[in-house]
């Protein structure tokens, strides 16, 4: 089966089990727990050396920055308070979703793409619902002219929205209107969630990119 329907419905499925599984005999959030990670762990099993870094470096990132988020900083709240274990390696299977995605977009359509999110944006913010929204539209603005993988930040933005639609839809976490530290303001979920994994995209590239020169490096014979 194709990575991207694997991706698509263990995310898809996954939430809801999550969501309606609590009164099962083997609770639901185990189960996806077990699932996710299984299929995580024969991805990284069977995958090529560089897949491998990259599997690990989104681990790496996205887990404290998630304990950060929820925990810290009280961006959003999980239905039942911590993170759920299947969180993390559900973020590799939506990162590399958006990226197999991304490969189809052609580069002429990636501004296009997230053009609607620019009066939508706005339009939030004027209403006063997601003052939050402006500062993301300028980061994903940001990225689109400057960053390397155009086509990937354009498929992102819709593919996370989609998803924390999902699951705000079903209650799995929600998003708090108030965004702490700051006087701005949320849409339960944010219009643009996505950028975060523009910013993640970037980590990872930088990352992968320092540790295979390294390596290479070192491989180098020495006369």
């Amino acid at each position: 089966m194709r990575r991207e329907v694997v991706y698509a419905l263990t995310i898809g499925i996954g939430l809801w089990m999550d969501q309606n599984g609590t009164e099962w005999p083997i609770k639901g959030e185990y189960i996806v727990d077990i699932v996710c990670w299984t299929i995580f762990a024969t991805i990284y099993s069977r995958g090529e050396r560089v897949e491998r870094i990259e599997m690990l470096t989104v681990l790496a990132f996205a887990t404290p920055m998630e304990l950060f988020f929820t925990e810290v900083w009280h961006l959003y709240e999980y239905r039942e308070g911590m993170m759920p274990l299947f969180v993390p390696a559900g973020h590799w299977f939506l990162f590399d979703l958006g990226r197999r995605f991304s490969r189809h977009l052609p580069e002429s359509w990636s501004w296009p793409t997230v053009a609607p999110f620019i009066p939508l944006a706005l339009y939030f913010a004027y209403r006063g619902l997601d003052t939050s929204g402006l500062f993301l539209l300028v980061a994903l603005l940001g990225f689109m002219q400057w960053g390397p993988e155009r086509r990937l930040y354009a498929t992102m933005a819709w593919l996370a929205l989609a998803m924390e639609l999902w699951g705000t839809h079903l209650g799995n976490w929600a998003w708090y209107s108030d965004v702490a530290w700051t006087p701005l303001t949320a849409l339960n979920p944010p219009l643009l969630c996505g950028v975060v994994y523009a910013l993640g995209d970037l980590l990872v590239n930088i990352t992968v990119n320092q540790f295979t020169q390294t390596q290479e490096m070192d491989d180098l014979p020495v006369h």
